[in-house]
């Protein structure tokens, strides 16, 4: 029975860190330490988040008997993680956001069996869908979200800036900030996948060489919010083609702008809706 027990504590911990590694899309236990690295340098609080988060959604799948593969692979936490990180990110209170985070994370595991079925069935996937269709329920009462975008003259950015903006986009597709913990990110990446790693940095730019373009605010480049979406898309499409994924990415900009544009805090959204939009005309492109 001990021996059955200790041999249990890695193969958890190495699911919980699977299902941090999936909010980038890789099922990969060194990117999951990597981006709870990257946490911990830029907010402590954030690492807390995620972790409440994903082991609320494990639990949550393990007690529904959901398939132990999906499970192990990190598919049943990553949304959970993200629930728990929304939660902290909008709420200063720490006992109110992590019984949100907890709740959140439990519905997005509720959530992702019915919902992943009927994206199968139209051969979609669900990506961070489900922490998007429960976030939005709550975050209404708690946050106003963000003010419309406003064109922006944008001063030229130099070489050092432009580097520092896109990992900055990296750190954000886990709410984190700052270029340091972007490397984090991007490290992790290329550990599962130099290929992905290399996907995920053309996305951040391109998006943020877009955003700029069309006038978005160079403080909102340094943050890195120009960038998620497009590295997220990338990495998503990937296996499409390079063509399929760089239209993804420019989609993904024009649906973050339009968002922004009217207020509405999209999140991942422009990620989710563009690599659905990709999928959808490739299924009807191959026909």
């Amino acid at each position: 029975m001990h021996a059955a027990a200790t041999e249990a504590h890695p193969a958890a911990l190495r699911t919980l860190l699977r299902s941090l590694g999936q909010i980038v899309l890789q099922a990969n236990a060194f990117t999951g330490a990597c981006l709870v690295a990257g946490w911990l340098l830029c907010d402590p609080r954030l690492a807390c988040a995620a972790l409440i988060g994903a082991v609320a959604a494990n639990v949550s799948a393990m007690l529904t008997a959901y398939s132990d593969d999906d499970l192990r692979a990190g598919l049943h936490g990553f949304n959970g993680a993200l629930a728990g990180l929304a939660a902290f990110s909008f709420i200063a209170d720490n006992a109110t956001a992590a019984a949100i985070a907890i709740l959140a994370a439990t519905g997005t595991a509720w959530l992702l069996e019915p919902w992943s079925r009927w994206l199968r069935t139209r051969q979609l996937g669900y990506f961070s869908s489900p922490f998007l269709i429960v976030t939005w329920l709550w975050l209404p009462m708690v946050a106003s979200g963000p003010e419309p975008a406003r064109l922006a003259a944008t001063s030229t950015l130099d070489a050092a800036q432009l580097g520092t903006g896109v990992l900055a986009g990296l750190a954000q597709t886990g709410f984190a900030s700052g270029a340091l913990a972007g490397a984090f990110v991007l490290i992790g990446i290329a550990a599962a996948s130099t290929r992905h790693a290399l996907c995920a940095l053309i996305g951040a730019a391109l998006a943020s060489s877009l955003h700029i373009l069309l006038g978005a605010a160079a403080s909102s480049f340094d943050a890195g919010l120009l960038g998620f979406n497009g590295a997220l898309t990338a990495l998503a499409l990937t296996d499409c083609g390079v063509l399929w994924m760089l239209g993804g990415v420019a989609i993904s900009v024009a649906l973050q702008a339009a968002a922004a544009y009217v207020g509405f805090a999209a999140l991942s959204a422009p990620f989710v809706a563009a690599t659905w939009s990709v999928q959808w005309l490739r299924q009807r492109t191959i026909r």
